[in-house]
């Protein structure tokens, strides 16, 4: 007897072949249900005789710390693998040569932990079935990031471990997210909440660098300092706490439908046990909402577009073509940065603008033609695609009608109400906006893996990236030479640096609590390139900004949450459902 059960939101489909003689194997199908239903898992798997066998293996308690131990392990390899941490200060005036592990060491440790992580996710796979594998984008990444994992470490072997560069490290931490349903709970949080705090962030990235601007300016007229108060009293205190209110109203009742979610995987679990004992052979079967139909075309070139642009995969080109556009953006606003806007040539820039927006109109037509305009529609993804790209499609031609066609050293005299650098930065502003319809695709054990776990991934990654954006090191500033007050040098900050992955992390957590972290922007970027100044930004607004405020919010979601239960409820009713239920096992 083979039979699957699939559970999709509200919607339950079940389909049983019966046999006789197969009593035992329904018994099985129902005690494993039963547990599906206790541990608040998935029904949608195999539910044949070996599968069930390779099921409860897969989830027991020896599998699942194995796997978790092996987890560990692959992360705390960064701080054997060359640059060692093994030192007993990271100061590089006084710090003694570190050791370093044998070639093969660190590899071999490495390898056994990707051939683990292989067998879970073949194990995974099977016991979902292929048509529900095609539908995980964790598992598939969970290939993607095994098979990038391999590659690097064959690379590192084939030049005797003197790669510079080692990409898998910033592959390791998808390993916990995968493992993670917290993590994963928590990333799809963020999603939800990322597009309302953009504007604040937007606000807060801008306000950075405010003692920056202020000092320059008072030492010129004291009523400066009146303007520069109430700036900072209006991004410091109501924009921080206009966005912890933007948050914690994102997060109010996601507890509340994580329980109701989970609650409604018990019920399943269990509906679907007495099924198996009392109901063999009924179909059960709702029918999802759907978007609109597609048109019927009669030419086979028209079919063939419709097939092709309606796939799922063009959105990830458009996504990556986004990215690209944005990235050539910043790439020129940066090599222009220290030129004066009479210096500046406009050309390069337009050109590019012109050849992403053309592709951007090109990619809303065909979808229309693929999903006609009702289907077009029905995606809120297609709206705002499509109002930003009709936006650039006017203001590009409002820029070809005033000022005629691009060409090298292009700098035409300002006609109208806008200049043409100003219409040129608006063009970005609205290509830049554009890429936040990448925000939406994003699908990002215990409550301390889900406390430390996200925070631990963007550190994880974060060490990596510095050393491919600055590409340079500090090792030649040790000498002796004068020093600036209240610098890098003078306060004797010379621990904190990224010389190897323990001090890394501590520079990022000391960035993240301390109030003077532009000690730490300025010295890099005087040392190394001015992209630090991007990063340093960055992970102050991820760190100091985002997770303290998701922190705060969930921390009152729970503790509202519970108030609530607590006076509803009686006392009887409490300790009956604290017996239950908890909400750690309820958020799985």
């Amino acid at each position: 007897c083979v039979a699957y059960y699939f559970a999709a939101d509200t919607c339950l489909i079940i389909s049983l072949s019966s046999y006789p003689g197969d009593e035992d194997l329904y018994l099985q199908q129902a005690v494993v249900f039963i547990e599906d239903a206790i541990q608040y898992r998935s029904i949608n798997h195999r539910v044949d005789a070996n599968s069930l066998r390779l099921y409860r293996w897969y989830y027991s308690r020896i599998w699942q710390w194995g796997l978790g131990l092996t987890i560990a392990v692959v992360l705390m390899l960064a701080f054997i693998e060359r640059p060692s941490s093994f030192s007993y200060t990271s100061d590089p005036r006084f710090r003694p040569p570190p050791w370093e592990p044998p070639c093969g060491l660190t590899e071999g440790i490495e390898i056994v932990c990707l051939i683990i992580f292989a067998i879970d996710l073949t194990t995974k796979s099977y016991l979902i079935g292929w048509d529900e594998f095609r539908k995980c984008k964790w598992l598939i990444a969970y290939i993607l990031a095994i098979s990038a994992s391999v590659i690097d470490w064959t690379l590192t072997l084939s030049m005797y471990c003197d790669q510079n560069l080692r990409v898998r490290r910033l592959i390791r931490p998808f390993f916990l997210l995968q493992n993670s349903s917290l993590m994963k709970k928590t990333l799809k949080c963020i999603k939800r909440t990322l597009p309302e705090i953009a504007s604040c962030l937007l606000h807060l990235n801008l306000s950075s660098c405010f003692f920056t601007v202020m000092i320059p300016a008072y030492s010129l007229n004291r009523g400066y300092s009146i303007f520069f108060i109430l700036f900072s009293w209006f991004g410091t205190y109501f924009l921080m706490n206009l966005l912890t209110a933007i948050i914690y109203n994102q997060f109010r009742g996601y507890l509340l439908m994580s329980v109701q979610a989970s609650i409604l995987r018990r019920r399943l679990g269990v509906r679907a046990a007495f099924e198996v004992m009392s109901c063999q052979g009924r179909v059960f079967i709702v029918s999802p909402l759907q978007h609109p139909p597609k048109p019927e075309y009669n030419s086979p070139l028209l079919q063939r577009l419709q097939l092709v642009f309606s796939h799922y995969y063009v959105v990830i080109v458009g996504n990556a073509v986004a990215l690209a556009n944005v990235m050539c953006i910043c790439t020129i606003l940066v090599l222009d940065s220290e030129k004066s806007i009479a210096e500046r040539d406009d050309y390069y820039m337009e050109v590019i603008n012109c050849f992403f927006i053309l592709y951007y109109l090109m990619e809303m037509s065909l979808k229309i033609l693929a999903f006609g305009w009702r289907g077009y529609l029905s995606y809120r993804n297609n709206i705002f695609d499509g109002l930003l790209t009709v936006c650039l499609l006017v203001l590009q031609i409002t820029i070809f009608a005033t000022y005629r066609l691009p060409f090298p050293k292009w700098n035409p005299a300002s006609r109208g109400l806008m200049s043409l650098w100003e219409m040129v930065r608006l063009v970005n502003m609205l290509i830049v906006v554009r890429f936040l319809r990448i925000i939406p695709d994003i699908k990002v054990r215990k409550w301390c893996c889900w406390v430390l776990g996200v925070p631990s991934f963007s550190t994880y990654v974060k060490r990596p990236l510095y050393i491919v954006m600055s590409n340079s090191s500090m090792e030649t500033i040790t000498n002796n030479f004068t020093m600036e007050c209240g610098s890098y040098e003078q306060l004797g900050y010379w621990p904190n640096n990224f010389d190897d992955f323990a001090s890394s992390l501590v520079l990022l957590y000391n960035i993240m609590v301390v109030n003077n972290w532009q000690v730490f922007m300025d010295a890099y970027t005087r040392y190394t390139t001015e992209w630090s100044k991007v990063y340093f930004v960055s992970w102050w607004l991820t760190s100091s900004v985002m997770w303290v405020n998701l922190f705060v919010a969930l921390i009152l979601e729970n503790f509202i949450y519970k108030w609530d239960r607590s006076v509803m409820c009686s006392v009887a009713d409490v300790e009956r459902t604290g017996y239950e239920t908890t909400v750690q096992l309820m958020f799985r």
